[in-house]
């Protein structure tokens, strides 16, 4: 039996329409590069080119900036892929009351690729949130693994700390912090990173734009210290209009690391030696390719950045979400696991959703393996 016409009709409306809104938000998800007053500030800074925008520290090796080619992210995203890129069983996952964590000591929960919680009596920082269901300026691009997606911004408590790394789709996802909004009290980013968020509401009086070794601090006395990165930028067409950044986040007197995406440099140490030790470092170990290896590290790279660092523990991220290079989904953690081993570094790799306190025991049970569960 055939579909009567009117249901056509109105079947063919819908498509529309969720085209039509899924484009317009595709377009307001490009969000907006610094311009005028917000421009003119960033021009003046040393590490920004008026010709090529923000520039890495240590370029040795790294091609120039290119421009921002939305026809080749489509093609990627719909280019057949291997299918050990994605698990082929659904992650084993915790639902934590995000609420009720003990505030103690202070406890982080990784929700999968570079988003975390962390908890502390001083309050609730939260980095590179990323939970729309998808990645990318386009609801039906890049996927998360399943069961990696099982937190929503409805589950986060109050966020006195928003801290973004860079603003690629993957760390700074519209979706989610425009839902945030009225969640967040403070929001930490690199420089000029501010004006996507303006131009999604937020309100500028909360929005603290930081270069590499500046610092912001709370009243309550969380400390956030953006430091070097070796990555890049951009959203469309313009490529590093905004920085990239790593973090020290210093609260209660412990200190976390967070590496946001970078290629292995020089920076690790410097970032050690001036800041270190730290008693935790989350660390990038995924999505890497000989393609980007200046921007990216491989995960025996990450594992020396940790030990740059003088970090006690690592907890590897940026993998278990997203599939946005050709290596195994797992292998990130499996290199990561041999090489610290080899170099007697501490690591802890928490289940998606599962509350790690600092200090404590590190979780290894190997949930990644299918025949773990």
């Amino acid at each position: 039996m055939g579909i009567k016409p009117r249901h056509l009709a109105t079947l063919i409306l819908l498509l529309l329409t969720v085209i039509v809104y899924d484009s317009c938000n595709a377009i307001r998800s490009t969000g907006r590069i610094p311009a005028g007053e917000h421009l003119k500030g960033i021009a003046a800074l040393a590490n920004y080119d008026s010709l090529y925008g923000f520039r890495n520290l240590d370029t040795a090796g790294q091609q120039k900036p290119r421009k921002i080619n939305p026809l080749r992210i489509l093609t990627w995203s719909l280019r057949s892929k291997p299918a050990y890129v994605t698990p082929d069983h659904e992650l084993p996952w915790v639902k934590a009351d995000l609420n009720a964590l003990p505030a103690d000591t202070p406890t982080v929960v990784w929700f999968g690729h570079s988003s975390f919680l962390l908890k502390t009596k001083q309050g609730n920082i939260l980095a590179d949130p990323q939970f729309s269901g998808f990645t990318g300026p386009f609801s039906w691009m890049i996927k998360p693994y399943h069961g990696s997606d099982e937190y929503k911004t409805k589950d986060m408590p109050v966020i006195d700390v928003l801290i973004i790394s860079h603003d690629h789709y993957d760390h700074l996802d519209m979706g989610t912090v425009v839902k945030l909004k009225d969640k967040v009290k403070r929001v930490v980013v690199p420089k000029g990173v501010g004006s996507h968020f303006i131009h999604w509401g937020y309100d500028p009086k909360i929005i603290t734009e930081l270069n590499w070794d500046e610092s912001a601090s709370t009243t309550s006395g969380i400390k956030i210290t953006a430091t070097p990165a070796r990555h890049r930028s951009g959203r469309v067409f313009k490529g590093n209009r905004t920085l990239w950044a790593s973090y020290v986040i210093d609260a209660g007197g412990r200190k976390v690391f967070f590496s946001g995406d970078t290629g292995y440099g020089t920076h690790f140490k410097k970032i050690g030696d001036k800041y270190g030790p730290m008693d935790l470092a989350m660390i990038e170990c995924g999505q890497y390719n000989d393609n980007w290896k200046t921007t990216h590290m491989h995960p025996s790279q990450s594992v020396q950045a940790v030990i740059d660092l003088k970090a006690k523990t690592a907890i590897p991220v940026h993998w278990a979400k997203f599939a946005e290079a050709y290596h195994p989904w797992d292998e990130p953690v499996r290199l990561f696991l041999k090489s610290a081993d080899s170099l007697k570094q501490a690591v802890s790799v928490p289940m998606l959703g599962e509350p790690y306190v600092i200090g404590s025991k590190p979780k290894l049970d190997p949930w990644w393996d299918e025949s773990w569960h």
